[in-house]
């Protein structure tokens, strides 16, 4: 299930965003709907190997352990340490990038930001529009650019994974009439994963994520359900222990 090496990905750049929004601070594309789910431990193994093996290089996630990983999402020590350890030899260690921040900073200008709350902070919508917004783009240092972030210094990692678009343009009401407007994507080469399978890869990444930036939020769920019906039968209570308190006041 989590048997995938590490692979030497750059993963520099940053995923820097609006709040969930109709559109994306910067650029022109509507946010797209993540629809994962913290829920399905399924989901976010496959998510959590994609981030080890595609995001860890470059990028650190400061405020989530390994032992705290392996204990939500049911995952063994032994896999952990095999699987998913690259940079940390103690589980309860926190996830680490690969690669010093100095060399980050001057291949790519800035160092590679921490994800550990990226997906509370800017929406999973965001992090998974951004993950699908690539296109070509000669003009760029790395050959690409972002419709939901318009000039990100970050490369296009997953590439190999869904394949070459571009990006189509248009200028509402005519040439001159105003800045062109993104459309759509055309794609032109194709990955190895077909777009279903690289939508799911994107969606369990997200999904992980999601989950690192606040690994109690489940609990906290099915918690606030039951402090709500405690609040409501209380209330009730309460308002009978008012009445009962005020009967022979005038």
């Amino acid at each position: 299930m989590l048997t995938d090496k590490l692979a030497a990905a750059l993963c520099a750049g940053a995923l820097l965003a609006a709040p969930l929004a109709a559109r994306a601070e910067g650029g022109d594309a509507q946010l797209l709907r993540a629809g994962n789910d913290v829920r399905n431990k399924a989901s976010l193994q496959r998510g959590a190997r994609n981030f080890m093996n595609y995001c860890s290089g470059c990028h650190s996630a400061q405020y989530v352990r390994y032992n705290r990983i392996a204990a939500d999402l049911d995952i063994a020590e032994p896999e952990l340490k095999s699987n998913l350890m690259f940079t940390s030899e103690r589980s309860s260690d926190t996830i680490r990038s690969a690669m010093p921040p100095g060399d980050a900073s001057a291949w790519f200008g800035n160092a590679p930001p921490d994800l550990s709350l990226i997906a509370r902070s800017r929406s999973p919508d965001y992090v998974y529009s951004f993950l699908k917004g690539f296109y070509l783009d000669p003009a760029r240092p790395h050959g690409v650019n972002n419709v939901v972030l318009p000039g990100t210094a970050m490369p296009h990692v997953l590439a190999d994974l869904q394949g070459t678009q571009r990006a189509v343009f248009v200028t509402p009401g005519g040439a001159g009439a105003g800045l062109p407007v993104f459309e759509k994507f055309e794609p032109l080469a194709a990955g190895r994963l077909g777009p279903e399978k690289y939508d799911e890869f994107v969606r369990d990444t997200v999904n992980f994520l999601d989950y690192i930036a606040e690994p109690i939020q489940v609990r906290r769920r099915e918690l606030g359900v039951w402090v709500m019906l405690f609040l409501v039968a209380f209330t009730a209570i309460a308002y009978l222990l008012k009445r009962e308190y005020w009967r022979d006041v005038r």
